[in-house]
């Protein structure tokens, strides 16, 4: 399978990482009057100021050959459809008007390729122009408003996570159109919108709303319908552990664990509706009981008893978990020794 990345930043990049970890030989076309995909400049503090590569780029651009061209140029924009004549993927994320002055839009690109799937990713839909970063689209779509602690401001998620669930929204419909170009081996236009990526991951905060007028207001990382899940702890050797207790059965093998069984009898603790109103106090009662053991007693009994719960881990202690190495794709690019996780994590069985 042959690939052409039109796109720049991070969900256009991702979905053309997915294919490149698939086989396909994606080859990414970067504007070489900007020295590239912009995100090549968005380097931390602790990276080579001198060097063309960041982190960020490298995150999500594994196992491509790039391209420089400048596709507003005849001679480049004809390099570019002569590698087009043969593709079986486009991805791109251009907004409308400037896909086509640079002619890179669909309706161009099928002329040369009839059976080519075009896929797009835009901010705010088709008809708009709009300016879209994952940021204004976490304001946009609700998740920064009820994304903090109760008594603090609006907050981002720490990764783009609009641009990641818009990626993975064009991976399914790009699979899809190669599924119906299997049987009828015709082309297609695939689109994606940032702004309904964000809108159908609100999920179950939509349906509360929806169905029983619950405005989700910052609650830091506690659930409005179970409790307790997303109350953190801390236990005697300074870790913090997190609860995501489903069900009364698991609440009473928590209690078990912190040896305070009588606990999950209470009548205010009884069930999960009960426990609902009396969070607060719960909490109060729950934080006595674990400090009182160290973070891997309470791991380990917690697998053994079927209790939900985890350790909050930072970045070094994540990779310090041997499926998190195993993850770890690396490779050159430009002399540079790159390094990041896989995104095809899915087994496949003949």
């Amino acid at each position: 399978m042959k690939v052409i990345e039109l796109a720049s930043v991070l969900a256009g990049p991702s979905v053309g990482m997915f294919f490149a970890e698939m086989g396909a030989k994606v080859i990414k076309i970067e504007n070489k009057n900007t020295a590239g995909d912009v995100t090549r400049s968005w380097k931390l503090s602790s990276e080579d100021p001198g060097s063309n590569m960041s982190a960020y780029y490298a995150s999500v651009n594994y196992h491509k050959e790039v391209i420089f061209l400048d596709l507003t140029e005849t001679t480049d924009r004809a390099l570019l459809y002569e590698q087009i004549k043969d593709a079986d993927i486009v991805i791109a994320n251009h907004r409308t008007q400037a896909a086509k002055k640079l002619g890179i839009d669909y309706d161009t690109i099928k002329k040369l390729n009839p059976a080519v799937i075009y896929g797009n990713i835009t901010g705010f839909g088709e008809e708009s122009d709009r300016v879209a970063f994952d940021v204004v689209l976490q304001a946009e779509s609700g998740f920064m408003y009820m994304n903090g602690q109760a008594d603090g401001p609006a907050t981002k998620m720490p990764v783009a996570l609009i641009d990641v669930l818009a990626a993975h929204q064009l991976k399914e419909g790009l699979l899809y159109a190669l599924w119906q170009r299997e049987k009828n081996g015709a082309g297609a236009y695939v689109s994606v919108s940032l702004i309904e990526a964000a809108l159908s991951a609100l999920s179950n905060q939509a349906s509360n709303f929806l169905m029983a007028g619950h405005m989700p207001e910052r609650m830091g990382s506690k659930h409005p319908n179970i409790a307790p899940y997303g109350e953190f702890f801390n236990t005697r050797d300074g870790k913090q552990i997190v609860l995501a207790i489903g069900n009364d059965r698991q609440f009473q093998n928590l209690c078990k664990l912190l040896e305070i069984p009588d606990l999950a009898e209470s009548a205010e603790f009884i069930n999960n509706f009960s426990r609902l109103k009396h969070r607060e106090k719960l909490e109060n009662e729950l934080q006595i009981a674990f400090m009182k053991f160290e973070a891997d007693y309470i791991l380990e009994s917690a697998n053994k008893m079927g209790v939900p719960l985890g350790l909050i881990r930072n970045m070094k202690e994540v990779f310090e978990i041997q499926l998190a190495n195993e993850m770890i794709l690396e490779e050159e690019i430009e002399g540079v020794q790159t390094k990041r996780l896989k995104s095809l994590i899915f087994k496949y069985l003949k």
